[in-house]
């Protein structure tokens, strides 16, 4: 069942990496991989300091944010020999975070990432006990738990490589990428005639 193939995540042995190793780990790993790469991403907000457009975002500025988003090359950030495929999760009324990033994701999408977007209410079945984990899958016996804290602040991943966990929690997120709408149609349906997001000010 799909949502057990969910739960087994949470109770899969795994090591932790910082944040700082994860990265690295995840990136030196990312340009070997062949095939498909499933993302899973479910948070409605993450707190992204390191990201110039997120923070114009939140202090107000949505031009500025929506620019610097325009201006980033994000072909850079894609594995040279797999494709990327991302399923992103969305709750509305949509947070000031998640309508960012579905501009964002427009543009990784235009990049040559494979985006789509699946409404909350597709995936509630799957998570009677918590929301769905965040997840990268990169190969049948490698997937990591991506990690994040209270605010939603990024704190590292936690490696995981037993076929028996990973192999189901690809199938389901295949099978919901399956059912979800490609990022720009969103964008264009849901996001495009929002106001800018209202946003309480970073404090500096």
């Amino acid at each position: 069942m799909p949502g057990e193939a969910f739960e087994h995540v949470r109770q899969a042995a795994g090591v932790t990496l910082p944040a700082a190793d994860y990265r690295a780990e995840f990136y030196r790993r990312l340009r070997r991989v062949e095939g498909a790469v499933w993302k899973l991403e479910r948070g409605q907000h993450f707190h992204e300091p390191d990201v110039p457009s997120w923070t114009a975002m939140m202090n107000g500025d949505w031009h500025r944010a929506v620019d610097l988003i325009a201006r980033t090359r994000y072909t850079d950030d894609l594995p040279p020999r797999a494709e990327l495929r991302r399923l992103r999760i969305a709750a509305e009324p949509l947070t000031p975070y998640l309508q960012w990033e579905i501009v964002l994701l427009v543009a990784r999408s235009r990049a040559g990432e494979r985006v789509r977007v699946l409404p909350v209410e597709a995936v509630r079945h799957l998570e009677r006990s918590a929301p769905l984990p965040e997840l990268l899958i990169l190969d049948r016996d490698l997937m990591y738990e991506v990690l994040y804290d209270d605010i939603g602040a990024h704190t590292g991943g936690r490696r995981i490589t037993d076929p028996a966990v990973i192999e189901p929690c690809a199938l389901s997120v295949a099978d919901l990428y399956e059912r979800a709408e490609d990022v720009v149609a969103y964008h264009d349906r849901v996001v495009a005639q929002l106001p800018p997001p209202a946003v309480s000010r970073i404090p500096s």
